[in-house]
């Protein structure tokens, strides 16, 4: 039998190509691809999941971030190069969204998924710690130094300076899937109670068919997810509006949408007790959000005719800090208890409040 994993990628995409480029849908036609834009995110779920079985960890828990993430950057490039006075500052308020929810959200969800199953979660902090650094590094390079460069005015790099972060930002993810997939595998594997090494007690991988249909079936339902999060951002531009919302709160919710695969796999992950693959999902996640999401706009700035404002706010940046800081401390001892994953969730909460209300 065919199961609703196989059907939702299909029926998703069908609905993406007969409402793609139309606008003023109705509200009935709308719900129906809000239902199908959450079907094809737990189908991506899925599917993910049976690649990662079958290549193993840590390079499955790097497939759904950065299947994501190149996702991410296209939906980013589209609604630019649509132009209006809000593109200018899209790129930098989705990925900081994107930063800030894998950092804080998804880290303290799983952290509270993980104690359910006892007292405290383990996890390799050699291994966290190198996604942490690599992830604060590349964030405050290309989102917290151009509020206070002086070469351009407002917010944003010359080209000069953009194309000095976008480089170090290829270079510092490069590193960054080396040492995860490489030269330090290990630092990357899910750990028991005292740090030692899980034994894998899962049930036989998938066969090579299986991997490979559950391959492209997880890149459609990204496509769908992306695709249709596009054909919905009318409706919900006006229902921030509508809600006296800031226009930079759609980036927000843009990421909210791209990462609930990453959310729902992070959370399941830790939920069985492999901390250390959630945290893999997290900080891969926030790194590629960052070190692919420049270097593809510096890119794409040749073409663009909107400007590139990359530089945070006041507010953000004292998040962001906060946020980096608070990781250190989370990710040094190895282990983790309820009150670190609080933390982190209320971190999240403050930013989607200041992004509501700034």
């Amino acid at each position: 039998m065919r199961s609703w994993t196989r059907i939702a990628p299909a029926a998703a995409a069908a609905v993406l190509a007969a409402t793609w480029g139309r606008y003023g849908l109705p509200w009935a036609v709308m719900i129906l691809v809000g239902a199908l834009l959450c079907a094809a995110v737990l189908a991506a779920v899925h599917h993910a999941e049976v690649v990662a079985h079958r290549v193993g960890e840590p390079l499955g828990s790097l497939i759904l971030a950065v299947a994501v993430t190149v996702i991410e950057v296209g939906l980013i490039l589209m609604l630019m190069s649509g132009g209006g006075s809000e593109a200018k500052t899209l790129a930098r308020d989705t990925v900081f969204a994107a930063v800030m929810i894998t950092m804080n959200l998804i880290v303290g969800a799983s952290i509270l998924a993980g104690t359910r199953r006892g007292s405290t979660v383990w996890f390799n902090a050699e291994g966290a710690g190198s996604g942490l650094t690599a992830a604060a590094v590349v964030a405050t390079l290309c989102l917290v130094l151009p509020t206070f460069t002086l070469s351009a005015r407002g917010p944003e790099f010359t080209p000069v300076q953009l194309l000095f972060a976008a480089t170090a930002s290829a270079v510092l993810y490069a590193s960054y899937v080396f040492t995860q997939t490489v030269r330090h595998r290990d630092f990357f594997l899910p750990v028991a109670a005292g740090g030692d090494l899980l034994e894998d007690d899962h049930a036989d991988p998938p066969s090579n068919r299986q991997s490979l249909t559950s391959l492209g079936l997880l890149l459609v339902s990204l496509v769908a997810v992306v695709g249709l999060a596009k054909v919905a951002s009318p409706a919900i531009e006006s229902a921030v509006a509508a809600a006296g919302l800031p226009q930079s709160f759609v980036g927000v919710v843009i990421a909210l949408l791209v990462l609930g695969p990453e959310t729902i796999a992070s959370v399941t992950a830790a939920r069985r007790g492999r901390m250390q693959n959630a945290f893999n999902l997290a900080y891969g996640s926030a790194m590629a959000s960052v070190g692919l999401t420049i270097p593809t706009l510096a890119i794409a700035t040749i073409w663009l005719s909107s400007p590139l404002h990359l530089g945070l706010g006041t507010s953000h940046i004292v998040l962001l800090a906060i946020t980096i800081a608070v990781s250190i401390l989370t990710v040094v001892p190895g282990r983790a208890v309820r009150l670190q994953g609080v933390v982190h969730l209320v971190l999240g909460a403050a930013f989607i409040a200041l992004s509501m209300a700034p």
